[in-house]
């Protein structure tokens, strides 16, 4: 009984160094960024050695996956099954658009911070790429049903990924000085005119003879 019971709260320690760890890492990600959040200064703000965290942590990716899990469960991305049931395309993305700014002003400095260090740290870019695939079948999702081409290259696929993506929302709001529902009701009138540009040509009787005048 007393050896189980020192497994336990052994177990429960680790656990709790392991929590610390994590969260130092978040907050650190947060405020200055993956590439300034070193091994010591993660050890020193959650209190532990820098041996403790290389324990726990014998990867960067192993820490950075926790980190991102860990993040993305206290503050989840918009959840796209009601979109799904939005039949009108230009609908469904305007409300996807809706949430997803929103969702990008709450958490702008940690989402920044992340793509200022994403095309230098490949642990990162491994770490993320669950959340990546994430957002390429969001704007699957939301190039669907538009009546035109849709498949990765499309003039309508690239549009809506121009619109859902966080570069774009924040030139919008800090470049640009747009409200959030600006910047929505700008990116669902881009993507209805890639729409228009994509549609075909009807076929006139001109061009049915084979003139061009």
């Amino acid at each position: 009984m007393t050896r189980r019971y020192e497994l336990k709260k052994r177990a429960e320690v680790q656990a709790e160094t392991r929590r610390r760890i994590v969260d130092a890492t978040i907050e650190l990600h947060r405020t200055v960024g993956p590439l300034a959040a070193t091994v010591a200064a993660i050890a020193e703000r959650a209190g532990v050695s820098r041996l403790t965290v290389y324990r726990h942590f014998p990867e960067e990716v192993e820490l950075l996956r926790a980190c991102t899990s860990g993040y993305h469960l206290a503050h989840p991305p918009p959840d796209p099954t009601p979109w799904l049931a939005i039949d009108d395309p230009r609908r469904r993305l305007e409300v996807a658009l809706r949430d997803l700014y929103a969702y990008f002003a709450a958490n702008e400095p940690m989402l920044a911070n992340g793509m200022d260090a994403y095309g230098v740290m490949p642990a990162l870019q491994r770490a993320l790429e669950p959340l990546l695939e994430g957002a390429r079948r969001m704007q699957q999702l939301l190039s669907t049903g538009w009546g035109v081409d849709d498949k990765p290259g499309s003039m309508l696929s690239a549009a809506v990924g121009h619109a859902v993506a966080f570069p774009t929302w924040r030139a919008l709001r800090h470049a640009q000085g747009l409200t959030n529902a600006q910047a929505v009701r700008l990116m669902v009138g881009l993507v209805a005119s890639s729409v228009t540009e994509s549609a075909p040509e009807p076929v006139t009787p001109a061009r049915r003879a084979g003139r061009t005048d």
